[in-house]
């Protein structure tokens, strides 16, 4: 495992080019899914200092709070609610570029401006989300989506 992150400067793409590897070499090893998440959310905060960076796995019928980084947050979401919930009842990448302006957007903390979230499958079912808030408006776009879905892709092949 990397003991210690090399943080790229400069346009998002190189960072997340940069990371991403880095996040890999970290998980390889590792069957505890938890430690990885956990791990995933430590680099990507390091990297981006975004406001807020977690994971909400999906346990009954909510999604249910997991390995975060930035503070507290709503620790249940229920299908379908706030942007969370719609990715997870969707199955896609939400990304909104002003959370007031999303209609049942659940304000954990008002300083959350802007988020994306991604869905994390498994055999067809959505297992749990990825979920990034930022305290800048318009924050997230298409970038970020192409490169958290890779992220995502090497999420799927141990949760």
């Amino acid at each position: 495992m990397a003991e210690e992150l090399v943080l790229q400067q400069g346009h998002k793409a190189e960072q997340y080019q940069s990371i991403i590897p880095q996040i890999q070499a970290i998980v390889e090893d590792e069957t505890d899914v938890i430690a990885n998440l956990a791990n995933i959310c430590a680099a990507l905060k390091q990297q981006f200092d975004w406001f807020w960076i977690g994971f909400y796995l999906v346990k009954d019928s909510e999604l249910v709070l997991g390995p975060f980084q930035g503070p507290i947050a709503c620790t249940r979401i229920a299908k379908g609610r706030g942007v969370c919930g719609a990715a997870w009842q969707q199955q896609q990448v939400m990304i909104v570029p002003d959370v007031d302006q999303f209609p049942g957007h659940i304000a954990c903390s008002s300083a959350s401006k802007s988020e994306i979230v991604l869905p994390i499958m498994k055999n067809g079912q959505c297992v749990g989300v990825l979920d990034v808030d930022s305290d800048e408006l318009n924050q997230f776009d298409e970038i970020d989506a192409e490169y958290l879905k890779q992220l995502i892709s090497v999420i799927e092949t141990f949760i």
